[in-house]
């Protein structure tokens, strides 16, 4: 069997490693919060995930992608050395899908682009020094390790807040919660439509400007508020037999505060199944002590507070949904990217910056994510919907909806951002719109150290990878 062959089977088993820990870390991201707060469960959620992100991949992924991923290091450095690229694409991929399925095993959501162009990037400059690399990108990309988290955290923060004090704190939020879902789902469909026809389905041929991008997506949230507005009259609301209104002694907010004190420090010291399960009772009492404080019942809020809720489990598994398909048309590129780039110098023995991707490889890289997600993808979703914080479909509504609003936005700025990081950041802000003590910090964070560590361990793996390879076939 020729080299080139060998090769080429390697290049194809690295780029389906790749696209199998991208369904296994990232993609579980979209399905977290869904799950979480208990609006799909694992095996629906993978359903949902697995037919949407294929589709996706397959359908409006990224036919035409960069060979060398974010043109972060120059492709003249390989200019009659165009196998020395071969073995430093293969390297990158692997060096990136082992640090994701590491990351994947301990469920800590990292950023799958972060990870190839970490690993591309350690490659770029071991093979052509400092100089090589683009480094006002580089910066640009570190930059948003604390832009997008923290956007998305404000605006899910703020949504959270306006959701809490307009329905949750009215007389009567079912009513108020019907009166302002068309509302709610015209603003969802409005940023999801722009964000698909603006940034999402560029290889349809769909090549909008934003006002024509957005004069499409106002029409479509017109037409799902009017059809919501029919729908929501069919939830049932169960009617309460006894509306009580007990008044707590100020006795019982002390002793829940003693409580939450001594549940703390256990949860500070606590690992593994323990941990989780004291993070939820943490979170738990944390909502009571908050409510408590502010004079509110929470014996009088059962059914309403129920009914409102499944209201938001359909716009949630909606939002969820559309991150999904965004997800796979957008990252599968992080697969087949580096793979395009291997087999344009093996099959023409030359390289360009940006290459035609053959369908089959996209096939290839949708199946590899969809395996992913089905095996190993609970466990990121694990850490995003149960760990951090206590999640409801309306707070999960509110960190997916506004991971989707700050990825416009940034689309729109020309800020680079990580879908991973911006719903972490907004599983933050519902979190911490219920106080501190309702963030499980131990987790947090471990997340925030493995997207420190994420670009320089797939550096160092793609170098390694990169000396293997050659001192085998160089």
């Amino acid at each position: 069997m020729e080299v080139t062959t060998i090769l080429l089977i390697i290049a194809l088993g690295a780029g389906f490693y790749m696209a199998w820990s991208i369904g296994a870390n990232d993609v579980a991201n979209a399905m977290g919060t869904s799950v979480g707060s208990g609006a799909l469960t694992v095996k629906r959620a993978v359903i949902i995930a697995a037919v949407l992100e294929f589709a996706g991949a397959f359908l409006v992924g990224t036919h035409v992608s960069e060979t060398i991923r974010k043109g972060i290091i120059s492709p003249e450095l390989f200019l009659g050395n165009e196998f020395d690229l071969v073995f430093g694409m293969i390297g990158a991929l692997l060096a990136a899908a082992v640090w994701l399925q590491i990351a994947s095993y301990f469920g800590w959501p990292v950023s799958t682009t972060h990870s190839i162009v970490g690993a591309v990037l350690g490659f770029g400059v071991m093979y052509g020094g400092m100089h090589a690399a683009d480094w006002a990108k580089v910066g640009s990309i570190a930059a948003s390790w604390v832009i997008s988290p923290l956007l998305s955290g404000t605006i899910s923060y703020l949504i959270f807040m306006l959701i809490r004090r307009l329905i949750f704190y009215s007389d009567d939020p079912v009513r108020i919660a019907k009166k302002m879902t068309p509302y709610l789902v015209f603003f969802v469909f409005l940023v999801l439509t722009l964000a698909m026809v603006f940034k999402g389905l560029k290889n349809l041929k769909l090549d909008l400007g934003f006002s024509e991008a957005f004069l499409v997506a106002i029409i479509v949230g017109v037409v799902a508020a009017i059809i919501s507005s029919f729908l929501v009259k069919r939830i049932k609301h169960v009617e309460q037999k006894e509306k009580l209104n007990v008044k707590q002694p100020a006795a019982v907010g002390k002793r829940i505060d003693k409580a939450l004190v001594h549940l703390q420090k256990a949860l500070a010291k606590s690992d593994g199944q323990l941990g989780s399960e004291l993070s939820n009772v943490v979170g738990d009492l944390s909502t009571l002590h908050n409510d408590l404080s502010r004079k509110l019942d929470t014996s009088t809020e059962s059914s309403d507070y129920k009914t409102v809720e499944k209201i938001f489990v359909y716009l949630q598994i909606l939002s969820a949904g559309f991150v999904a398909f965004a997800h796979g048309a957008n990252d599968v590129a992080n697969a087949v990217g580096p793979l395009a780039a291997v087999i344009t110098v093996i099959s023409t023995g030359s390289f360009a910056a940006k290459s035609a991707v053959p369908i089959w490889v996209l096939g290839l890289g949708g199946l590899g994510i969809v395996i992913g997600l089905s095996t190993w993808g609970w466990r990121v979703m694990m850490t995003i919907g149960k760990k951090i914080t206590e999640l409801t479909p309306s707070r999960g509504f509110a960190a997916e909806f506004a991971a989707a609003i700050t990825i416009v936005l940034a689309s729109k700025l020309g800020i680079p951002v990580s879908t991973t990081h911006t719903l972490v950041g907004g599983v933050l802000g519902v979190g911490f719109a219920r106080g501190i003590k309702a963030l499980n910090l131990k987790v947090v964070t471990n997340i925030f150290i493995s997207w420190i560590i994420t670009i320089p361990v797939g550096a160092i793996g793609a170098i390694i990878f990169y000396y293997i390879l050659q001192a085998i076939f160089g």
